[in-house]
């Protein structure tokens, strides 16, 4: 059974709580980041007053702005609510977004009842209408799954004790496939956290699951002596196609590193170097149109490599989140990265390479040489499975093409220094 939840003593529940029913109300996957895996309500219909209450755990405050809600989101400081709403607000909120809902009455005794009653009539004073959301343990849905379970005595905590074939890293990824760069990005940012295989129980902090567990389920009320599933009654309130799926995003960072490279590849040229030089140097050939190729790469690379290396660093620092802390994927995304912007700027509008110095070349190829460094342990781990994070996906189709976007650039992307005795 879940953690024992506070004591509810001293709240009065209806006298005929054969009038009061509850239905589970289940809402499908949205487009948006933060719809993605689905939502859960309660709805309850007390015939002796004739009040018909939808209570959704989803409701969240930007009175503050977004910036101060992705601030706060970032440190793990995620405050979520109760909000209580007739069923025809609930459900043009859900039809506005094209979402299907469906209803499923729960088959409940009256004790049973009267625990859930008790538990919403808790749940809706002022001090504990705001909870700390986290996805996967303490969500709309979770909340549902909890206060059944505690009106149930524990009867789906019991019955669901095995262990899935899924990981949160799995349903992370199925579901944020409708917004690949964000499936992607959460791939990159959560670390082993993420790579354990989940119960059943656990399992059903997604709607859809703790649906079909749940109607699963025997209930210990009869009707005409035959007893009752837990979910019965059915009803399809609104229906949509779902988010169409967006393309692969690994195939997609696959393509878009290796394919510029290996043009950029077939544009080498050697270039003829003055009497004082060790060996010839290596450029591109057509400059105005392979260095705008470049640079332009290069402000991608920096920007999305930069911001992932701040996001996982700062976290350690900054954010309650434990999924994001000790991440092996700073192996290959640095903080630094980001000053690769000036560099890339500078290629796509001088269309010539960056030009060292003699104190900031050996400082250039340091750089280089960790950054390639960090690759090669990185592929190691994923090869010799030496971390329990999942690094598969980005081992196989990212590693490759950063690997050869490096040499590249740290092969025609700066010009070295002169010697010093020269006046050319």
């Amino acid at each position: 059974m879940a953690a024992a939840l506070p004591s509810t003593e001293g709240y009065q529940v209806p006298t005929d709580l054969n009038a009061v029913h509850f239905y589970l109300l289940t809402v499908d996957v949205g487009d948006q980041v933060y719809d993605n895996f689905g939502h859960t309500a309660l709805r309850v219909f007390d015939e002796n007053t004739g009040t018909d209450r939808v209570f959704n755990w989803g409701v969240f405050d930007l009175s503050g702005g977004m910036i101060s809600f992705s601030y706060n989101f970032f440190k793990g400081v995620m405050n979520y609510q109760l909000d209580t709403r007739s069923p025809s607000q609930e459900f043009a909120m859900y039809r506005g977004q094209q979402r299907s809902v469906w209803q499923d009455k729960i088959n409940l005794s009256l004790p049973q009842k009267e625990i859930l009653y008790k538990r919403l009539l808790w749940n809706i004073e002022p001090e504990n209408l705001v909870y700390p959301y986290q996805y996967f343990f303490d969500n709309c849905t979770t909340k549902v799954r909890d206060y059944l379970d505690e009106a149930l005595g524990g009867q789906i905590s019991q019955a669901l004790v095995g262990e899935t074939d899924k990981t949160f890293r799995d349903h992370m990824q199925d579901h944020y496939q409708s917004v690949a760069v964000i499936g992607f990005s959460l791939d990159v940012l959560t670390n082993s956290n993420l790579d354990r295989r989940i119960s059943e129980y656990e399992e059903m902090f997604l709607p859809l699951n703790l649906r079909e567990s749940l109607s699963m389920l025997g209930s210990n009320v009869a009707e005409n002596g035959e007893l009752q599933m837990l979910l019965t009654d059915s009803q399809t309130i609104m229906e949509f196609p779902p988010p169409t799926i967006d393309n692969d995003p690994y195939l997609f960072a696959s393509i878009i590193l290796i394919a510029p490279v290996l043009f950029l590849c077939l544009m080498l040229k050697k270039i003829p170097m003055p009497f004082y030089a060790a060996h010839a140097r290596i450029g591109l050939k057509f400059e105005g149109i392979s260095f705008r190729l470049l640079g332009a790469l290069g402000i991608v690379t920096a920007l999305f490599s930069g911001v992932y290396g701040i996001l996982m660093l700062g976290s350690w620092f900054v954010s309650e989140h434990l999924d994001l802390h000790h991440n092996v994927n700073l192996l290959l995304f640095w903080p630094t990265d980001l000053f690769g912007l000036l560099v890339g700027l500078r290629w796509m509008f001088f269309c010539r390479p960056w030009p060292l110095t003699h104190n900031s070349m050996p400082f250039i190829n340091y750089y280089f040489i960790a950054h390639v460094a960090g690759m090669a342990l990185y592929g190691l781990l994923a090869l010799l499975e030496f971390t329990s994070q999942s690094i598969a996906n980005i081992a196989m189709y990212v590693v490759p093409g950063y690997a050869l976007f490096t040499g590249l650039i740290w092969l025609v992307g700066f010009e070295p220094a002169k010697p010093k005795n020269t006046f050319f």
